[in-house]
């Protein structure tokens, strides 16, 4: 069946249903925020288990606790001042903490060291990011940072907040959401003369597209910032949701100690995870990390300094990070319930990536490359030309009108490499089946009548590009 016959035959009984609930929902489902918990994931038991024995010491004199937990509250107790989670810990994080990060990430890198004094906890990866960018934009002349094209829908505000400039780089959307070094060529020599990049922003997994670099991507990236003299910002908090069979995260940190000389010990780099994107979605406990690689001592002290604004990171933050660096190990009686959770999590993201993929590409003028990681896919949507008034953003107006008439509310973006008729939206798909289901049928239902309504003009709606 073509686009044009999808659009024009008479709607399903099921559609039709749908078609006439305009603005009769019960619930607004909120796709754009990605945050899992608000859309019904439960949090992980252990993480829940050792913030609460923190918070209410009491309830270790019970047996409301597996043993392991409440070694793990009595341990990190002891390293707060007062043995209470109500007193500051240093500006950087408790010092305890800042250790079993160094242990985590070297475990993860396949042995490559990392010191505690690189690791700073933070209240988020926006907190940190803020701090990099402070310190790398203080010469004289308009500073700007290469950022990717899509990118974190929170990223640009921060930019214009801080008066940087973004040169973009564009990911090739067709070769699945791929990082091209001729691209990169490109992109920083465009504003040459106008503004001075100061440093690269990378995002892997990538945020929204769901895409996982590769070694030789990563390298490649590496050496295009060591011949540009460009500092590495790389945001690495959906590492652990890599679902896609044949994906691997490797991290930016381990690939460039790999890489050895000349690169190793000289391509400056900060890595960002938090608490908030991942599995544990604890989005309320706004904490995460930071490592520094290849930075000057300087730099590092004034990294302190600037970070000590926030007296420090929140301590019920901190106790969850301990959690997802340092979780039940084999063994202890923690860790089945864990690894289950975990891997449950991680089979709901698959299923529902999937499936969402799946759904969207058989609606017309939808297209969705298929996900590898992360808690989003990235549709884009293509009308006719004539579908739109000069003035009208179909972004703006599909978006609002899907949250007026069905209650679903998504993040977009408009597509200015192609045409003001083209957009990409962002839709978060870690969250329970059946609330996906639901919302899947409400932009389905939406989707039919926005065409009818703005489209019924005899063109074709796009053809769906194949997932890859």
């Amino acid at each position: 069946m073509s686009d044009l016959q999808k659009i024009t035959r008479p709607p399903s009984t099921q559609e039709e249903q749908g078609l006439n609930m305009k603005g009769s929902f019960k619930k607004v489902l909120d796709l754009s925020s990605g945050d899992s918990h608000n859309a019904g994931i439960m949090p992980i038991t252990f993480v829940r288990q050792v913030a609460a024995g923190c918070a209410y010491p009491r309830i270790l004199q019970g047996d409301a606790l597996p043993p392991d937990a409440r070694l793990r509250v009595q341990k990190l107790l002891s390293h707060f001042d007062g043995g209470s989670i109500g007193s500051y810990t240093e500006s950087c994080g408790s010092m305890h903490l800042r250790n079993t990060v160094a242990k985590f990430i070297s475990l993860r890198d396949g042995g490559v060291l990392s010191s505690p004094e690189q690791v700073f906890i933070t209240v988020d990866t926006q907190r940190a990011l803020m701090v990099m960018l402070r310190l790398l934009c203080q010469s004289e002349g308009v500073s700007a940072v290469m950022i990717p094209d899509p990118a974190p829908h929170t990223l640009t505000r921060l930019l214009e907040g801080m008066d940087v400039v973004p040169v973009t780089y564009q990911l090739q959307e067709q070769s699945g959401w791929s990082v091209e070094r001729a691209e990169l060529n490109r992109a920083i020599q465009a504003p040459r003369g106008r503004c001075f990049p100061k440093a690269i922003y990378i995002s892997n997994p990538g945020n929204p597209t769901g895409h996982v670099q590769s070694r030789e991507s990563i390298q490649d990236v590496i050496r295009f910032a060591a011949d540009e003299e460009l500092f590495l910002l790389v945001d690495e908090v959906s590492q652990d949701t890599v679902f896609a069979d044949g994906s691997e995260f490797v991290s930016y940190k381990r690939v460039l100690a790999e890489m050895g000389q000349p690169y190793s010990d000289r391509v400056q780099l900060a890595s960002l995870h938090s608490l908030s994107n991942g599995i544990m979605g604890e989005c309320g406990f706004r904490t995460g990390f930071m490592e520094l690689v290849n930075v000057d001592e300087a730099v590092m002290f004034f990294t302190e300094v600037l970070l000590t604004g926030d007296l420090c990171p929140p301590v019920i933050g901190q106790i969850a990070l301990d959690v997802m660096v340092d979780p039940p190990r084999p063994g202890e009686p923690s860790y089945s319930l864990y690894t289950q959770e975990v891997a449950s999590l991680l089979m709901i993201l698959k299923c529902n990536a999937s499936r969402a993929v799946e759904f969207i590409n058989d609606l017309p003028g939808f297209s969705c490359q298929s996900v590898q990681s992360g808690i989003f896919i990235y549709p884009h949507l293509t009308l006719p030309h004539t579908a739109l008034t000069h003035s009208q953003s179909v972004g703006l107006l599909y978006s609002r009108r899907l949250l007026e008439d069905q209650g679903v509310c998504v993040g977009f973006s408009e597509d200015h490499t192609h045409s003001r008729s083209c957009c990409h939206f962002r839709l978060c798909v870690l969250m329970p089946s059946e609330e996906l289901e639901e919302a899947l049928h409400r932009l389905r239902c939406f989707h039919f009548h926005f065409l009818k309504e703005f489209c019924d003009t005899g063109e074709t709606v796009g053809e769906p590009q194949k997932s890859i």
